[in-house]
């Protein structure tokens, strides 16, 4: 029986990790890296204190992160100020399932908590959360299990009563570490085999997740 369903927010409800790659290739080009599509793709989800040396250890020590980061997030800033943010297909009705059946919900995600008020706020999708935990309020972010047991626990629900959702490898591991159900709506990239191992499921949209709680109902 699951009681609560944690949602990641970049590439599960909104459509910018397409951004956050063209924007990440971007930065990284006009400072000088080669930094490639499959970097980045490895990246997802990833706390900072991850990615670093997995970054400097692919595109050399030299690699100044922190500097090429905050460009990309100035770059996607304009652009969303400019272009708005896509919804993904299906959230709004899984989250109308959601709060019909009084599931609890949260969103954990690596964003900061501005920036996710600010993406989910214009899509007034931000009344149907209970909890929002960003990864600077955790010792670890993904893929250690901290943000999920976090949100877990502001829930007040057992992680083994949690549904998690996820778009990335890295948040999937991150949720299975915790405990919970870990379900992938793929974005940029299909579970690869060692991912397919901790998934509870895997569907197109997020309006697949509606017959996986209706089947442990």
């Amino acid at each position: 029986m699951v009681k609560a369903v944690i949602f990641d927010m970049d590439g599960l409800m909104i459509d910018t990790e397409k951004l956050l790659v063209k924007y990440w290739l971007e930065a990284a080009h006009y400072y000088g890296y080669p930094m490639k599509r499959e970097h980045i793709l490895k990246i997802r989800s990833l706390a900072a204190k991850y990615a670093v040396p997995r970054l400097q250890a692919e595109l050399g020590k030299d690699f100044d992160y922190y500097k090429v980061r905050t460009l990309r997030i100035q770059l996607m800033n304009e652009h969303i100020q400019k272009h708005g943010i896509e919804e993904k297909p299906g959230l709004l009705e899984l989250l109308e399932y959601l709060k019909s059946n009084h599931y609890l919900t949260a969103v954990a995600t690596a964003t900061d908590l501005e920036r996710t008020k600010q993406y989910l706020g214009s899509l007034d999708r931000l009344k149907y959360f209970d909890q929002i935990i960003c990864a600077h309020m955790v010792e670890n972010g993904k893929p250690a299990p901290d943000i999920y047991l976090e949100a877990a626990a502001r829930l007040q629900t057992d992680p083994s009563l949690c549904m998690a959702l996820e778009d990335s490898p890295n948040g999937i591991l991150s949720a299975y570490r915790a405990g919970m159900y870990p379900v992938m709506v793929p974005d940029l990239s299909e579970p690869d085999e060692e991912t397919q191992k901790l998934l509870f499921g895997c569907v197109q949209d997020l309006s697949g997740v509606i017959p996986l709680l209706q089947n442990m109902a």
